[in-house]
C-alpha cells in the first residue's frame, strides 16, 4: 500500500519556493533558461520564469503578485488568477513547494 501526498494549495500566504532538486540554468546553445528536475527539462516563457525567480521561500504569493503587477502595468486581479494557476500546477508537479 502506497501513502498519497496530501495536495497543497496555494493562497495568498503561501510562501513557495523552489525544491533542492528543482534548479533554473541558462542554456547557452539554445540562448534561454531551463527549469532542471530529475529526468525532466521544463523551457518556460518569460513569465513564467519571472514567477519562478520570485519563488525565494521568502516572497508571499500576495507579494509575488503585486510586484509582478507592478512590473508588468497591470490589475492585480489578472495577475492574481494567473500566478496562482501556475503555481498551483507546478506545486502538483513537485516542482514549486508551498
Amino acid at each position: 500500500m502506497t501513502a498519497q501526498r496530501e495536495r497543497a494549495i496555494v493562497s495568498p500566504r503561501s510562501v513557495p519556493s523552489l525544491p533542492r532538486h528543482v534548479r533554473i540554468q541558462h542554456d547557452p546553445v539554445r540562448q534561454a533558461f531551463a527549469v532542471l528536475s530529475p529526468e525532466k527539462v521544463f523551457w518556460p516563457n518569460e513569465i513564467s520564469l519571472d514567477i519562478l525567480r520570485r519563488c525565494d521561500g521568502r516572497s508571499s504569493v500576495e507579494r509575488i503578485i503585486a510586484d509582478l503587477a507592478a512590473d508588468y502595468d497591470a490589475d492585480p486581479q489578472d495577475v492574481a488568477a494567473d500566478v496562482v494557476a501556475f503555481l498551483q500546477e507546478w506545486s502538483d508537479k513537485l516542482l514549486v513547494k508551498l
